[in-house]
């Protein structure tokens, strides 16, 4: 199971819920018919829409606020075989070794949401480096490690 976000709040009376999530792909998860995991049990997706920071949820069977109450505050999971995802998936590149040619930058940290765009988080030995996750600075992803086209100025040893 893969963890798409939590459910935060209820909305209104009919059962829709407010899910926070970064997951990074949200665009292909979040349709009807769509199946969620919330404690080991499966809820499918009757609506969808986006508002403010929210990912706005209501399941197929549940119309009111009474059936939504016990899961506020969960962790929503998705099964990662019901999708086909476009490329690789943010959790998967963790701990992931980080190139610049063969030169080793450090070790993939994490990947930061800014509102804007996502970057790199990469333990180097001395620091952690910030680089965008963007075309122009991946070169390619494989099993063995990232590999960045490196600018200068970005990843500064000193």
């Amino acid at each position: 199971m893969l963890y798409l976000g939590k459910l935060v709040n209820t909305h209104g009376l009919k059962g829709e819920v407010k899910i926070i999530s970064d997951f990074k792909y949200k665009n292909i998860v979040f349709k009807k018919g769509s199946v969620l995991y919330i404690e080991g049990k499966p809820y499918k997706i009757n609506s969808y829409r986006s508002h403010q920071k929210y990912d706005m949820v209501t399941f197929e069977n549940i119309n009111t606020i009474d059936d939504v109450i016990p899961l506020k505050g969960k962790n929503i999971y998705i099964a990662k075989e019901d999708y086909n995802f476009p490329g690789p998936l943010n959790e998967e590149l963790y701990g992931k070794k980080v190139y610049d040619g063969d030169k080793l930058i450090g070790t993939l940290k994490e990947i930061e949401n800014t509102s804007h765009q996502e970057l790199l988080v990469i333990k180097g030995k001395n620091k952690d480096y910030l680089v965008p996750y963007v075309k122009p600075f991946i070169q390619k992803i494989t099993d063995e490690g990232i590999y960045l086209n490196v600018i200068e100025g970005l990843i500064d040893e000193n």
